[in-house]
């Protein structure tokens, strides 16, 4: 056998050796996986502002809300009455 063979068939198993060796340690490289990169917008200490609806705006849902269920009782009592 040539030397030069010989040498690269044993560089060819110290790669083999010391790849081995990484998995083993867990040195190796993790894969990304899941979940969001760091640095990102929505990190989960990132809280997003709730918007505070004035007196005024809750009176007018209020009122608006009781008008649609109050047609709603004038449809349905008119459907069962049929």
């Amino acid at each position: 056998m040539e030397v030069s063979r010989i040498i690269a068939e044993i560089d060819a198993q110290i790669a083999k050796l010391q790849q081995a060796r990484e998995l083993l340690s867990g040195a190796a490289p993790k894969a990304k996986g899941p979940g969001r990169p760091k640095g990102s917008k929505n990190a989960p200490g990132t809280r997003r502002r709730r918007h505070k609806l004035s007196a005024e705006g809750r009176r007018r849902i209020s009122e608006s809300q009781k008008k649609r269920w109050a047609e709603q009782r004038k449809a349905s009592s008119k459907t069962s009455s049929k």
